[in-house]
Order: structure tokens, then C-alpha cells, then sequence
């Protein structure tokens, strides 16, 4: 069955996609040009531990989102490693935005941007995502169209790691390995993603059996 996230993100859509592209894990192609303006160069990736003033944060933000763009916000949620009590993360929160069409960025982004976002990332050929940042707090804005199988993996990922601690807790080292790796190596966050990959996929499709999805 699925889980109460998720069932309050569906609620707000039409389009439902279908269990083969929600439990489809994708690559994404390194090559592809992504970024709007300068792409970032090496960064140390930092993982530290769990800090109870992130919900506090995202609430900030969602309140900033919201009066930016009133009922133009469909879906708002708060995803990634921040939305887990008790994970190590990233100091940044991410937080998934659901639009009427994230391709028609005129529709959001200026106002989005009038209260401190900036666009970064562009792209159409993934799902139509757009990833716009702040600072203070720290945040990545990822933003979908109704339906996106991405957003609905994102909670479903979300709410299985805070029902299962045993998950949370291996996750978390796969986090910190991933960050050491990165930092001996390459320090890009693509490397550090793909390090962590494997476990993430792993923990998802124990989560999309559970949800009779698999």
C-alpha cells in the first residue's frame, strides 16, 4: 500500500504514472549540460549529523515558497536527507516543488527568484526538472510537473527511512563513505552521488515491494 506521503502527493495530481516508471531507476548522462550559468567546480562534501533545527528551516522556506507563488504551488514537500529525523546529511534542504508545468518557467521562476532563488539547473530531458538554490538557509528547490515519477520516488524514499532505522542507519554510512571517497578523489557531487547509488537503489526497492509496487 502506499505510504501517507505519497498519498497526499498523488491527491494532488491527475496524471498518476504508472508503477514501471516510479520503480525505473534512470542514469542520468554525465555529458549532458545541465547547469544555467558556471558549472560548479571540485567542492568538499560535508556530512554531518543530524540537526534538529532543519524542519524549522524547511518551514522557512515553505513559507517563502508559498507567499511567492500562492496556488501556483500544487505539491510542496520536504525531501532528502533533512526530512529524516537522525540522518547524517548534508547541510542543505532539499525540498520538492510541484508546478503546473516546470518547462513554463516564466510561470514561477521570477518569483521565485524575487525572494531569493536562483535558477542552476535545467532539464528537459529528465522529467522536465528545474533546480533552483538559496542561501540562508541553504536549499536546492527541485521542481516537477504534476506526476513526476521522480517527486513520488522521493518521498516514497523519504518515508521508508524514517519508518526504518536499520535502512537509516546504513544509508548514512554509505553517506559518509561516499563523502570520504569523494574528497580523496574527484570532489564533484556527481561522484558522490554515484558512490552512494547503489544503496539508495537497494533501500528503494525494498520500499517498492513493500508498496506492492515490485
Amino acid at each position: 500500500m502506499w505510504r501517507p506521503g505519497t498519498v497526499a502527493l498523488l491527491a494532488t495530481v491527475t496524471i498518476v504514472p504508472s508503477a514501471d516508471d516510479i520503480t525505473r531507476h534512470e542514469d542520468a548522462d554525465p555529458d549532458a549540460d545541465v547547469w544555467v550559468g558556471e558549472a560548479p567546480g571540485p567542492e568538499i562534501i560535508v556530512v554531518v549529523d543530524a540537526d534538529p533545527a532543519w524542519p524549522a528551516e524547511y518551514a522557512r522556506l515553505a513559507d517563502r515558497i508559498d507567499a511567492a507563488l500562492g496556488d501556483r504551488v500544487l505539491a510542496l514537500e520536504h525531501v532528502g536527507s533533512t526530512s529524516v529525523p537522525g540522518l547524517a546529511a548534508k547541510p542543505i534542504i532539499d525540498i520538492d516543488l510541484t508546478v503546473a508545468d516546470s518547462a513554463h518557467e516564466s510561470a514561477y521562476v521570477p518569483a521565485l527568484e524575487a525572494v531569493g532563488f536562483r535558477l542552476r539547473i535545467r532539464e528537459p530531458d529528465w522529467h522536465e526538472h528545474r533546480c533552483m538554490k538559496s542561501e540562508h538557509p541553504c536549499c536546492n528547490l527541485h521542481v516537477w510537473s504534476p506526476g513526476s515519477p521522480e517527486a513520488i520516488r522521493h518521498v516514497i524514499f523519504r518515508d521508508w527511512l524514517r519508518a526504518h532505522p536499520a535502512d537509516r542507519d546504513r544509508y548514512a554510512a554509505a553517506k559518509r563513505s561516499s563523502a570520504e571517497a569523494t574528497n580523496d578523489a574527484d570532489a564533484t557531487m556527481m561522484s558522490y552521488n554515484l558512490r552512494k547509488q547503489p544503496v539508495i537503489r537497494e533501500i528503494l526497492d525494498r520500499a517498492f515491494r513493500d508498496a506492492g509496487l515490485l
